[in-house]
């Protein structure tokens, strides 16, 4: 073949860094893994019953393009009820395929090619390659350990210019388990505000946080309207195989999303959509057993690489922690491949969520307590053949 048919922006594009350990850890034996940001909770029975139901009646057509009118009421109503922001479910809702394809298509609406869009890093790995998909610039925000991971207005304001079309940040964040309170987040939309920037709210984690109640930056005064706010079912409820999601937001900007997504998806799962209305109905009893398991075994992480001499910061969010390795003279690549090899822990290295991940590593503690305790001995061991006394 004399040329390649694959787009250059496509060629240059790296493969995800979470699916390469996770890849490489499924094929080998006494793999004890902490890198994919999976619940081990079964999704709650009333939901499964509902999805069963559904089946036995033959509810497996094509629902409307914008989603099953009953569950958009149901999100309309849960986000008037725990966040106070009011969604028609007719014109500024849409059910998606996961919060994934409301990543996508929220920047293939809003995106002209040249159109700049503020990213705040270290975050997931989708978000980058979406914008360069759209034909837009990702522009990067660090943000800092030291600051507990947190998008400042004094990280923002040199980053602005002409072309900035949209700030894209996710609290709370994977994979820092960073959060912003509503101070933090009245100061950015201030900013955002005054130069009538765009936010795209990745809020999936909102349900999981410790401490402190999330709070959408949607909420604050003069931002419903220039902010889309991206949720799904995957985290809170254990859904993460069923591949729902939502996107909220000004109804001209969902009906542009609603035009690309009828076009790529038709709609989400049909069976999907009637369990996503009982979750909303029947299940944050079960979301909230959940956050209590989740916040004690946050608490096992900190404490077991804290022990270590490790830094780690204290995630108050979603179920990540994000401790430091530069102690260690390693790079996270250099780290994690060692780590993987020698004693068998598979964990997601900094850099895979930007550049200004480096010197850090992920590990995802929606695993059992038992399985998070022998990764930290294992962690600790391989520390100590190291011979690095850094960490101490």
């Amino acid at each position: 073949m004399s040329r390649s048919y694959v787009a250059d922006a496509i060629i240059n594009m790296p493969f995800s860094g979470i699916r390469k350990f996770f890849d490489i850890a499924s094929q080998m034996e006494g793999i004890v893994s902490l890198g994919v940001g999976e619940p081990d909770f079964e999704t709650p029975w009333n939901i499964r019953e509902e999805a069963i139901y559904r089946l036995e009646r033959g509810n497996t057509i094509y629902t409307s393009n914008a989603g099953l009118l009953e569950l958009r009421q149901a999100i309309s109503t849960y986000m008037r009820d725990s966040f106070s922001l009011s969604y028609s479910p007719n014109d500024q809702i849409l059910v998606t395929v996961g919060a994934s394809e409301g990543i996508d298509v929220s920047m293939r609406a809003i995106i002209n090619p040249g159109d700049e869009v503020l990213l705040a890093e270290p975050c997931f790995v989708s978000y980058k390659p979406c914008i360069i998909m759209a034909g837009g610039i990702p522009v990067v925000i660090k943000t800092k350990a030291e600051n507990d991971f947190r998008l400042t207005p004094e990280d923002i304001l040199p980053c602005i210019t002409e072309k900035t079309k949209a700030l894209l940040m996710a609290y709370p964040s994977n994979p820092t388990g960073a959060i912003m309170e509503k101070a933090d987040l009245e100061q950015i939309a201030e900013v955002l505000r005054e130069r009538d920037i765009l936010t795209i709210s990745d809020e999936i984690y909102a349900e999981l946080t410790y401490g402190a109640k999330h709070v959408s930056i949607a909420s604050l005064p003069g931002m419903v309207e220039r902010t889309i706010v991206l949720g799904g079912f995957s985290k809170a409820f254990s859904m993460t195989g069923w591949r729902l999601g939502y996107a909220c937001g000004p109804a001209e900007i969902i009906t542009a999303m609603l035009k690309i997504h009828q076009y790529t998806l038709m709609c989400a799962p049909t069976v999907s959509q009637y369990a996503g209305v009982e979750a909303f109905r029947g299940s944050m009893g079960s979301v909230s057993r959940m956050r209590k398991e989740y916040d004690n075994r946050r608490r096992v992480m900190v404490n077991g690489f804290r022990s270590m001499g490790m830094d780690c910061f204290e995630p108050r969010g979603a179920f990540y922690v994000f401790p430091s390795i530069k102690k260690t003279g390693l790079t996270s690549e250099e780290f994690c491949t060692r780590l993987l090899y020698e004693d068998k822990v598979a964990v997601v290295p900094g850099n895979a969520f930007g550049e200004s991940g480096e010197g850090f590593i992920r590990c995802s503690y929606a695993y059992s307590v038992d399985s998070l305790r022998e990764a930290l001995r294992r962690i600790e061991n391989f520390l100590g053949k190291l011979g690095n006394t850094r960490c101490q």
